[in-house]
C-alpha cells in the first residue's frame, strides 16, 4: 500500500507539501518555519499528525499527504480525526492515492472524519461525493483568531 506514517525524517517534504497546495490555492506566500513544523509533529507533545502517499513502485518519492489530528465528538461519544489538509501532487493525480488516504484514515476510527472544502471545488466534490462523504447542513464555521 503506498500509504504510511510520517516520521521526523518527513518534516521538510511536509512542509513543502504544505506550501505548494497553498500556491496550487492561490496563497504565494506561504512559508513554513521548519523547525517549529517538526516540534508540532514529531516533538514531546505532538499537535498533528501526517499520513504520506508515495508515488505506486516508487516509495521512497512523496506523492502527497493527509495533515491531521484527532477531534471527539460528545454527541457520538467518540474519537474522529478532523483532516487538515488533503494534498496530491498534481502529477501523480489519478492513481487513486487521495483515495488510499481517505481509506486508511476511516480504518482508524469508528468515529467522524471531518474536513473543510473551498466553495466551488467541482472536482473536489465528486471526489468526495464518490466516497460516500457528504456535505453538513445547518452549520457555519466560526474561527477566532488571536
Amino acid at each position: 500500500m503506498p500509504v504510511r506514517e510520517a516520521v521526523f525524517e518527513d518534516a521538510e517534504e511536509i512542509c513543502a507539501l504544505i506550501e505548494e497546495h497553498a500556491e496550487y490555492e492561490g496563497n504565494t506566500e506561504l512559508k513554513l518555519d521548519r523547525a517549529e513544523m517538526s516540534g508540532y509533529l514529531f516533538g514531546p507533545d505532538p499537535k498533528a499528525w501526517v499520513l504520506i502517499a508515495t508515488v505506486p513502485g516508487d516509495p521512497d518519492k512523496v506523492a502527497g499527504f493527509a495533515f491531521c489530528s484527532w477531534s471527539f465528538s460528545t454527541w457520538e461519544a467518540r474519537p474522529g480525526i478532523w483532516l487538515d489538509d488533503l494534498f496530491i501532487r498534481p502529477e501523480y493525480r489519478r492513481h487513486g492515492l487521495g483515495r488510499e488516504l481517505l481509506d486508511a484514515l476511516r480504518a482508524r476510527t469508528t468515529g467522524r472524519v471531518e474536513w473543510d472544502m473551498q466553495a466551488g471545488n467541482e472536482k473536489g466534490e465528486a471526489f468526495y461525493a464518490d466516497l460516500g462523504a457528504e456535505p453538513v447542513p445547518g452549520w457555519i464555521r466560526y474561527r477566532w483568531r488571536p
